[in-house]
């Protein structure tokens, strides 16, 4: 059975850093485009960041460049994303998603079929 799980999630207060995994089972990352996803109350989800299979190539949402990072261990098959100076409004469940998939089309959550239950990122003093 193919399975994401996230972790890393918690209460933070505005400025400070947290960690977030994604991690595989059932199958290998390696070949896979991983996606990172966030949904805050009342709104839709949006994309947070993206990696290709390889990792040499990333993606970022504008709001979230210079201070989110995106990166893989296939070797442990997890995906990191370390985000830092985190705001009060980005408050919100976070997912990732993985996929066979262009990494051209990362940012498409409809391009993805794998979705772990995500976890719970929240900004506050």
């Amino acid at each position: 059975q193919l399975q994401l799980v996230e972790s890393g999630g918690g209460l933070v207060q505005p400025g400070g850093s947290l960690r977030l995994s994604c991690a595989a089972s059932g199958f290998t990352l390696d070949y896979y485009t991983i996606g990172w996803f966030r949904q805050a109350p009342g709104k839709e989800r949006e994309g947070v960041s993206c990696i290709s299979s390889s990792g040499g190539m990333t993606n970022y949402a504008d709001s979230v460049k210079g201070r989110f990072t995106i990166s893989r261990d296939n070797a442990k098959n997890t995906v990191v994303l370390q985000m830092n100076s985190l705001k009060p409004e980005k408050t919100a469940f976070y997912f990732c998603a993985a996929d066979r998939l262009p990494f051209s089309v990362c940012v498409l959550q409809s391009r993805y079929d794998y979705w772990g239950q995500g976890t719970q990122v929240t900004v506050s003093s």
